[in-house]
């Protein structure tokens, strides 16, 4: 699995810095950033507010809005200057990410209002290496990122885009900074951390498409389960994630959560969709439990979790299950949940829930 944490953004952070600094005697301010309306000057400052804004929240906890601070320089910093302090806040981001554990959440606004460690080292990555692009194109310096840092921005943070032949070309593309051949050029864009929904005891966390590999090839996809997991229809899901993302129509909110059991942290199993919903607003879903969690009431109230979140959406009109008529206890839960059983033939039954 391709990771994204405190080494990550340190190395982003070490190749800016060894990209501009043969540039530091020359005046930032009076050159503007290709693409920006900021100077140089301001965009450097841009990328270590951003380092130190993302490790402030995430440090922080912060619930609703950024933690109120901004980062001003010295009077009279120079470049040299300016290359520490973005040093400094990388160093502050990629401390906070590696002491954060797993499962903690702080706010970004995009798009679900939160994100993860892996989140905002990504955001911190992707801020680095997009604006170093930006000053070293005006500065005439040379730059080359990492491949392996930008396809693993794109995984965590673009999940909505196809891959391309290349991860920085695509990263490039995909920001607006670039053209990529057969794909129309990009004016507006967003990154998007992962959804999370809560339901009384366990938080549905969608999986990335870096996490969805890694379960496809028999890994943990970088959570703790409990015992007996994943279960091979999460096995299966993930593959099946994976496909929608490497053929570029995967969209990542009607993806695949895992099932994280909030008082120990440990998955418990996985939920999630089928596809997105067809052109009627209906949508399939399917669901399984390691089996040391079973009876527990888990699958019922990660179901029901799923399905208020879903129902409240404009282009979601129904829910359906199919389960193999021998499976009675998962009939119960779908059941539980509010379904209602509409069919019955050789392939299972088949449940619906409605929208009101």
């Amino acid at each position: 699995m391709r990771e994204m944490g405190g080494d990550q953004v340190e190395e982003a952070v070490a190749a800016c810095v060894a990209v501009l600094r043969p540039a530091v005697g020359r005046d930032w301010t009076a050159v503007k950033a290709a693409g920006l309306e900021w100077s140089c000057h301001e965009t450097a400052v841009h990328v270590a507010d951003d380092l130190v804004a993302y490790a402030a929240n995430l440090a922080g906890r912060a619930k609703d809005a950024y933690v109120p601070f901004e980062l001003r320089l010295d009077h009279g910093t120079d470049n040299s200057g300016l290359l520490h302090v973005i040093e400094t806040t990388g160093a502050l981001l990629a401390a906070t990410v590696r002491t954060t554990p797993h499962g903690v959440r702080a706010f970004h606004p995009y798009p679900f209002r939160s994100a993860d460690r892996t989140g905002f080292a990504a955001m911190g990555v992707a801020e680095v290496l997009l604006h170093t692009e930006d000053m070293a194109a005006a500065l005439g310096l040379v730059h080359r990122p990492s491949e392996e840092l930008a396809a693993a921005v794109l995984e965590v943070l673009f999940p909505h885009v196809q891959p391309g032949p290349s991860p920085w070309t695509t990263l490039l593309w995909a920001t607006g900074r670039g053209e990529l051949s057969g794909r129309a050029p990009v004016t507006e864009w967003r990154w998007r951390n992962n959804l999370v929904i809560a339901a009384d005891r366990l938080d549905l966390v969608g999986i990335r498409p870096a996490e969805a590999r890694d379960l496809r090839l028999g890994g943990d996809g970088g959570f703790t389960w409990a015992e007996g997991g994943p279960y091979q229809g999460t096995r299966d899901a993930a593959g099946f994630l994976l496909k929608a993302y490497e053929g570029g129509v995967h969209r990542p909110e009607f993806g695949v959560f895992a099932l994280v059991r909030r008082e120990d942290g440990r998955a418990v199993g996985g939920l999630g969709f089928h596809s997105a919903p067809d052109e009627d607003g209906r949508v399939e879903i399917g669901y399984d439990l390691t089996e040391s969690a079973r009876g527990h009431g888990y699958a019922t109230e990660a179901l029901r979790a799923l399905a208020d979140w879903a129902l409240a959406r404009p282009d979601v009109t129904s829910l359906f299950a199919t389960v193999d008529p021998a499976n009675t206890p998962s009939q119960a839960v779908v059941t539980r949940a509010g379904f209602t059983k509409v069919s019955a033939d050789g392939e299972g039954l088949a449940f619906e829930l409605r929208g009101r």
